[in-house]
Parts: C-alpha cells; sequence; structure tokens
C-alpha cells in the first residue's frame, strides 16, 4: 500500500490535458499514487469520487495557466470546486504555473474562498526545463511534513481512480520533446488569449500553436473566433469544425461559435443545429440559449425565441443582453407592456 506521503491529486482545466499527463508520468515513475482524472468521470458520483480523492491524498498539485482560470467564475466550476475543497482539506497545495503566467492578473479570479491559492509555494516550469521542474517538484515541493488528517478513500473513489489510473497508464509515454512542443504550444496560445484584439498578431499566434500540435482543438477554436471577426466566416467554420472532429475538451464552445458563424451567412437552420449540440453538451450555457432564440427570432418563431431568452436568465439573472432581446421580441408581438 502506498505511503500518505507518496500520494497526489492532480487538477487540471481540459485545455491543459497534455502538460498534466506529463506531469502524472513523471511522478508515477517516481513511484507516486496519483489520481488524473484523465477521460473525465462521467458516473452520477463525480461528486463524491472527486471529493473523496482529493481528501485520501496528501498532495494537490494544480496546473495554473491564464486559460485555465478564465472559467472559475462560472456556477459550478469544478476546478474552482477542487481548489477550494484542497484548501478546506489543509491538502498540501502546489500550484505548477506556465512561464507565462501572470499571479497579478490571476488575482481577479482567484477570489473568495481561492485568495488562499496565492499564498502556497508555487513552483514555475519552464518550458525548456520542464524536467527539471518536475526534479523540483518531488525533492522540494512535495517533500513536505502534512499535518493534516488523511480521509480513507471509499470504494466507489477507488474503484473510479483505478480506472483513471488504467485509462492515464495506456496513454503513449511522452517524450522530452513533446513536453516541449506541448508547453510550447501553451504558451502561443496564452500569448493569443492574453492579446485579445482579434489582430493578425493574435491570429498567427493560434496559427503557431497549431504547427507545434497539429491536434490542439483549443487553439483552432480560438483562431476560428478571430476568423471571425476579421470577416473570414468560411474559415471560422473550418476550424471550429476541425475543433469539434479533434474533440474539443469543451465542445459546447465551438458548436456554439459555429453557429454564431452560420448565423451571420444567413444558414440559420444550420446555425440552430449548432446551439441544440452546445446545449445538449452543456444544458446550462446561458450563451447559447441566447444566440439561439437570436436564430428563432430571425425566423419569425417570436414564441421559441422568448422561451430560449427566458431560459438564459434563469440560467443567468443578470443577463442584460437576454432581457434586451426579449423585449424586442414582445415589442415585435405587439405586446408593450
Amino acid at each position: 500500500m502506498t505511503r500518505p506521503e507518496k500520494t497526489v491529486f492532480i487538477s487540471y482545466r481540459r485545455t491543459n490535458i497534455g502538460y498534466a499527463l506529463a506531469v502524472y508520468q513523471n511522478l508515477t515513475s517516481k513511484g507516486y499514487d496519483c489520481f488524473f482524472d484523465y477521460n473525465s468521470i462521467d458516473s452520477g458520483d463525480f461528486e463524491q469520487i472527486i471529493l473523496n480523492n482529493i481528501a485520501s491524498r496528501a498532495h494537490f498539485v494544480v496546473l495554473l495557466t491564464p486559460s485555465a482560470l478564465e472559467r472559475l467564475s462560472e456556477s459550478g466550476d469544478w476546478l474552482r470546486r477542487e481548489m477550494e475543497y484542497a484548501i478546506e482539506m489543509k491538502r498540501n497545495i502546489v500550484p505548477l504555473t506556465m512561464e507565462n503566467f501572470d499571479w497579478d492578473k490571476a488575482s481577479k479570479y482567484l477570489t473568495d474562498g481561492l485568495e488562499p491559492i496565492k499564498n502556497y509555494n508555487a513552483l514555475r516550469v519552464p518550458t525548456d526545463y520542464f524536467m527539471e521542474a518536475m526534479e523540483r517538484l518531488s525533492s522540494r515541493h512535495l517533500n513536505v511534513t502534512l499535518d493534516a488528517v488523511i480521509h480513507p478513500r471509499n470504494v466507489v473513489a477507488q474503484q473510479a481512480a483505478d480506472r483513471a489510473q488504467e485509462e492515464a497508464e495506456s496513454q503513449p509515454q511522452v517524450t522530452e520533446e513533446a513536453i516541449e512542443n506541448e508547453l510550447s504550444a501553451e504558451e502561443w496560445l496564452q500569448r493569443g488569449f492574453d492579446l485579445n484584439d482579434n489582430s493578425q498578431e493574435e491570429l498567427d499566434y493560434y496559427t503557431q500553436a497549431i504547427q507545434l500540435k497539429p491536434d490542439y482543438a483549443e487553439a483552432y477554436n480560438n483562431r476560428g473566433i478571430v476568423r471571425k471577426a476579421q470577416g473570414d466566416l468560411n474559415g471560422a467554420i473550418q476550424d471550429y469544425t476541425e475543433s469539434i472532429r479533434l474533440n474539443n475538451s469543451e465542445l459546447h464552445l465551438p458548436y456554439n461559435n459555429r453557429g454564431n458563424a452560420y448565423e451571420v451567412q444567413g444558414d440559420l437552420d444550420t446555425a440552430i443545429q449548432d446551439y441544440n449540440q452546445a446545449i445538449q453538451l452543456k444544458p446550462d450555457y446561458a450563451d447559447a440559449f441566447i444566440n439561439r432564440g437570436i436564430a428563432h427570432k430571425a425566423q419569425g418563431d417570436l414564441d421559441t425565441a422568448i422561451q430560449d431568452y427566458n431560459q438564459a436568465i434563469q440560467l443567468k439573472p443578470d443577463y442584460a443582453d437576454a432581457f434586451i432581446n426579449r423585449g424586442i421580441a414582445h415589442k415585435a408581438q405587439g405586446d408593450l407592456d
């Protein structure tokens, strides 16, 4: 049985899965028992499995990148919940940050229960010195005495951990060259993410990320956003379609974005099909509801449009655009009250 001080929970955003897999493989090669949800647990016991595996492991390693923090404000975001629970359980928390991670910029996301994250002993992982950083992780950051109580692992959580480990172990060994490409691609993605001005420079950053990592679904989605903003709708649709084909870890995003592009092209039926897919994948995705409502209104189906706006408001009560669009639809119906 693995000693408690050799147990680790790896927390990460699925956009950083290649980076997380490399960390997992390095730690397991050193004898650590790691929980690493490679394929995403889909059972109804998800909450029990995740929280119990945090409570039953001494160390909590969390991968922090600018894009990983972006959705921390969303309700039910699991990266946030994992970090908050690790803080509550007093795990030994080690944030791993990329070279371009900026704690000052991250402060707006690390609020309320996440504020303590800024006080932990973080480890920066330079692109060219990944293996050296991993050696420092095991020899220093994980080589500490833990005062917190390690809770027993229940049967369901242990079985899920075993399955997750089997899935991760079935993946090819990540080479140092692949690690360098993965981290370099992530840095190019982050540069584009930080720029966020729909410029040619931002588009070039995403293209560079794709050249380094041809299966980088998130980079295709982001490049599609820039292409759409620049008026290249066909190019945007191609990028969104490729992101979907590559099974983007946040599939609802490229479906919603492709729907936007089809809608601008005037193909409302196809746009609605994409919004339907986005909603099926993420039923609490308010943006897809309002976008589908706009498409229904453009087709003259005001009742269905209002239903979608109502759903968007129910999911996001402060969604001003949903209120405005609903008001416009009611006015079009002649309902001025």
